[in-house]
């Protein structure tokens, strides 16, 4: 049975791909009406429309963090240690994905105050589950 933890993993991991295929699907629309050729895009999306630049902050930062996330998730399920993750993996995740839903919706101060908190939360679980191993080792 796969444990939470590797659940979670997988969910951050195809998020992750759902954002960049979302990128690929957006740049072909403007592709396939000859409004721009495909070696014309900036890569942060700021030469599209505002909606491009936040999916493309979007994805990076799930890029950006998605190793760290990772690294904890596989440190837990290698050491035997999942018991540790499990009960949290799923709030990182969900976190994650609200984080970066709010991200392609708005960038208004009160939008940004949402992300960063939600940012927050996952950064709390992660030191939090970084602690623990620390005490436990």
């Amino acid at each position: 049975m796969v444990s939470t933890s590797a659940l979670a993993l997988l969910g951050y991991a195809t998020w992750t791909l759902t954002l960049i295929i979302l990128i690929v699907l957006y740049r072909s629309t403007f592709i396939m009406t000859k409004k721009r050729a495909a070696n014309e895009f900036c890569p942060d999306g700021s030469d599209v429309s505002g909606f491009s630049n936040r999916l493309c902050r979007a994805h990076a930062n799930c890029v950006e963090n998605l190793p760290i996330f990772a690294a904890i998730i596989l440190f837990a399920i290698v050491t035997r240690q999942a018991e540790v993750t499990n009960s949290l993996a799923l709030v990182v995740v969900f976190a994650r994905i609200a984080q970066s839903t709010v991200h392609l919706i708005s960038a208004s101060a009160q939008a940004v105050m949402l992300r960063g908190t939600l940012f927050s939360i996952q950064l709390g679980v992660m030191g939090w589950w970084a602690y623990q191993f620390l005490v436990i080792a």
